[in-house]
């Protein structure tokens, strides 16, 4: 694949997946979206939580599977290294399309606050989560994250510079700020549909499982500096989740 079709795919990717990150938000939120976490199709209960389960596990294996530094070997011995991050981004973007396409809302609230002032407060801290998960990619490597870095450098016809360790802002406070942001966004809101509920605890599950997978790739790839690391920060609430050993 020539230089320009592999620049011209990793451009693709990364704003297809910027408009499907963006959707996300609407989806959370009911808001500004034709389909949302709860407007949707109408499905029997028991078959919409098995629809949405399914949904919820296919964008956990597929975002944890495709992280993975064996299936990257593997797949890089027959699609380019230089858009192997933005295949990734691509094929999340697809599997949240899926998810909004497919999502069956679930009647019922578990709760819904009024007032104002706490409905102001809760959106508050939800459009703080975003706004934590947006910072944090730019403090590590927004375009190294996305794809966007690597395509570049192959354009050029150079190599990537080797991972190095930071501990930017919110990475001081916890090694994850990424997934901590996106606790606040799923689970901050004044009204708690069982459909919700079910969206949140669901990519919780993952988080918790992901973050242990993502932990051992760091300390095999960083070594020492990150053991010591997470000896000293918590996972994604400070002060909690330190390792001991």
């Amino acid at each position: 694949m020539a230089r320009s079709l592999r620049f011209l795919f990793g451009v693709t990717a990364y704003f297809f997946f910027f408009v499907t990150f963006v959707y996300l938000i609407g989806f959370m939120t009911n808001q500004l979206v034709p389909r949302s976490i709860n407007v949707g199709p109408i499905a029997g209960t028991w078959q919409a939580v098995l629809i949405n389960i399914g949904l919820i596990a296919l964008f956990g294996i597929q975002h944890s599977i495709m992280a993975r530094p064996a299936f990257k070997a593997a797949l890089t011995r027959f699609w380019p290294q230089a858009i192997e991050r933005s295949l990734y981004v691509m094929l999340t973007g697809v599997v949240l399309c899926l998810m909004y396409w497919f999502w069956r809302p679930i009647p019922g609230v578990l709760w819904s606050l009024e007032g104002d002032v706490i409905r102001t407060v809760i959106w508050a801290i939800a459009a703080s989560g975003w706004g934590i998960v947006f910072i944090s990619t730019f403090l590590i490597s927004h375009f190294e994250l996305f794809g966007l870095h690597q395509i570049w450098s192959d354009l050029r016809n150079r190599s990537l510079p080797a991972l190095t360790f930071r501990q930017p802002l919110f990475y001081k406070l916890v090694r994850h700020p990424i997934y901590t942001g996106f606790l606040l966004a799923f689970w901050a809101t004044p009204d708690m549909t069982y459909g919700h509920l079910l969206f949140a605890a669901g990519m919780t599950i993952y988080i918790i499982v992901g973050i242990r997978y993502e932990e051992r790739d760091l300390k095999d790839n960083l070594g020492e500096v990150y053991k010591e690391y997470s000896r000293q920060v918590g996972m994604v609430i400070p002060g909690l989740g330190k390792n001991r050993d």
